[in-house]
C-alpha cells in the first residue's frame, strides 16, 4: 500500500488540480449527487473526451486513453466490410509511417497492463484484427490470455472507461506484431499497488515486453515501487508519458521503464510520406514530459536539465487529432478513434516485440540510447513553457516531449 505521505500528496494534487481546472474555466462547481459531464476537448476540428478520470485521487492511477466525439462510432453491420473504411489510422499506416515489418511479433509475448475487466476484449479485438486482415488471436487458440491481477481467472468489476483503454491497448498491439501472443493483466482497482502486482504477474507469465497506459503524480514512495514493480531486467515495460502537458508523471518516471511520448502524426508528401511533431492541445493537455523529483537518472541518459530522471525516451502517435482506429463495444459503440499517450505506450511495446527477445539482464530502456540515429527526430512544436527548454521544446537530438524521436524500423529496439 501506497504510504500515508503518498496518499495525502495525491489527494493534494487531486484538489488543486480541480481547482486549477475550475479556475481556467474547463470545469465548473457541480452539485452534490450530481454527475459532472465530460470536458470536451477540440483542436482542428476535432473533439474528444477522457476516457478516464485523470485527477489522481490518493494512490489512484488514471488511464491516458482519449475518446474522439466528433466522429461517428457504429458497430460493424454482420462482421467484417472490408470497404467500409473505418476513421483513424490503422495497421498499414501505422506500419508506413514507421517503417516496421508486416505480419511481425511471432514467438513473443506482449502483456498488456489495465484496471478493471473490459467483458467484451476478446471479441472486439477480433473485428479490429479481421477488418484489418490480421490473424485471429483467441483464448480457444492459446493467443490471448485474459486474466487478474495474481493471474487467475476471476476477473475484477468491469468498467467502461477502462474498457476503452483495453480496446485501444489490444488493437495497437494488434496493429503492430499481429503474430504475437498477448496477456491482458486486469488489475481489480486503479492503485498503483494493485497495477504494480499486475505488472509482476504479466513477467511471471512469461511477457518480455508490458504496456502501461496509466500514471499519477510522483510521491516519494515511487522508488519503492520501482523495485518492488518495475525492476525486470530482460523485460521492456513501456509507460505512457502523461496527457497533462509538461510536468512529470509517475510510472513513466520510474528509471527502470521506456517512458513514452506523443506526437501529432499526419501524411505528407515528403519522402518518408509522414511529418511527426509534438502533440499540444493546450496548456492542460498535451504529452507529458519533464524531469523526475525522486527517480535517479539512468546511466544512459546523458542530458544536463534534470539532476534525475527525465521523460521521456522515444515517442510515438498520441493526438486525438490525428488518432488511431479503435472497435469497442463496452461502453461504446463499435468503431471510434482514440488517442492520448495510451496510443503510443502498447505501440512502441509492439515494435520492442518485433525487435525480438531483449537479452538477459539488459536494460531495455537504453537500446534506443544506443542506437539514435535509427529513429526519426522529431523537432517541432513543444508541451509548455520551461528552462532549459528542451525538456518541453522539441530540438534537434533528444529533448523532452518525443524523447530521442520515433521509431524508424526496429533498429533502435533490439539488444
Amino acid at each position: 500500500m501506497r504510504t500515508p505521505t503518498a496518499s495525502a500528496r495525491r489527494a493534494a494534487l487531486a484538489v488543486a488540480g480541480t481547482a486549477a481546472l475550475a479556475l481556467s474555466g474547463l470545469v465548473s462547481a457541480v452539485p452534490a449527487g450530481a454527475t459532472a459531464a465530460p470536458h470536451v476537448y477540440t483542436k482542428d476540428g476535432t473533439s474528444w473526451v477522457k476516457a478516464c478520470d485523470t485527477l489522481a485521487k490518493g494512490d489512484t492511477m488514471a488511464c491516458h486513453a482519449l475518446r474522439v466525439t466528433s466522429t461517428a462510432e457504429r458497430v460493424q453491420p454482420r462482421g467484417v466490410t472490408p470497404n467500409a473504411t473505418p476513421s483513424g489510422f490503422g495497421p498499414s499506416d501505422l506500419l508506413s509511417a514507421y517503417a516496421l515489418p508486416a505480419n511481425g511479433g511471432a514467438g513473443m509475448t506482449i502483456a498488456i497492463v489495465d484496471a478493471y475487466n473490459d467483458p467484451n476484449a476478446e471479441s472486439d479485438m477480433a473485428v479490429y484484427r479481421s477488418q484489418y486482415g490480421l490473424p485471429a488471436c483467441t483464448k480457444a487458440s492459446g493467443c490471448f490470455k485474459q486474466v487478474g491481477q495474481t493471474g487467475s481467472s476471476t476477473l475484477p468489476a468491469n468498467n467502461s472507461g477502462w474498457a476503452g483503454e483495453i480496446s485501444l491497448d489490444l488493437d495497437m498491439v494488434s496493429a503492430i506484431a499481429p503474430n504475437a501472443k498477448i496477456i491482458l493483466v486486469e488489475a481489480k482497482s486503479a492503485t498503483m499497488a494493485n497495477l504494480g502486482t499486475s505488472v509482476n504477474t504479466a513477467v511471471n507469465l512469461g511477457a518480455k515486453f508490458v504496456s502501461n497506459s496509466y500514471g499519477g503524480g510522483e510521491s516519494s514512495a515511487d522508488t519503492s515501487y520501482d523495485s518492488s514493480y518495475f525492476n525486470h531486467p530482460g523485460v521492456a515495460i513501456t509507460v505512457s508519458a502523461g496527457d497533462s502537458a509538461y510536468g512529470a508523471q509517475y510510472p513513466a518516471a520510474s528509471r527502470y521503464v521506456t517512458s513514452v511520448g506523443g506526437t501529432a502524426l499526419k501524411k505528407t508528401s515528403s519522402g518518408r510520406g509522414w511529418s511527426e511533431s509534438v502533440w499540444l492541445t493546450n496548456s492542460t493537455e498535451g504529452t507529458g514530459s519533464g524531469c523526475s523529483a525522486y527517480d535517479a537518472k539512468p546511466s544512459w541518459q546523458k542530458d544536463t536539465g534534470c539532476s534525475k530522471r527525465t521523460i521521456s525516451d522515444v515517442s510515438a502517435v498520441a493526438d486525438p487529432a490525428t488518432g488511431v482506429a479503435v472497435y469497442q463495444t463496452y461502453g461504446g459503440s463499435g468503431w471510434a478513434v482514440y488517442g492520448g499517450t495510451s496510443a503510443s505506450s502498447p505501440i512502441i511495446a509492439g515494435v520492442y516485440a518485433l525487435g525480438g527477445t531483449p537479452s538477459s539482464g539488459s536494460s531495455p530502456a537504453s537500446f534506443p540510447y544506443a542506437h539514435t540515429g535509427s529513429l526519426n527526430d522529431v523537432t517541432t512544436g513543444s508541451n509548455g513553457s520551461c528552462s532549459p527548454s528542451y525538456l518541453c521544446t522539441a530540438t534537434t537530438g533528444y529533448d523532452g516531449p518525443t524523447g530521442l524521436g520515433t521509431p524508424n524500423g526496429t533498429t533502435a529496439f533490439k539488444g
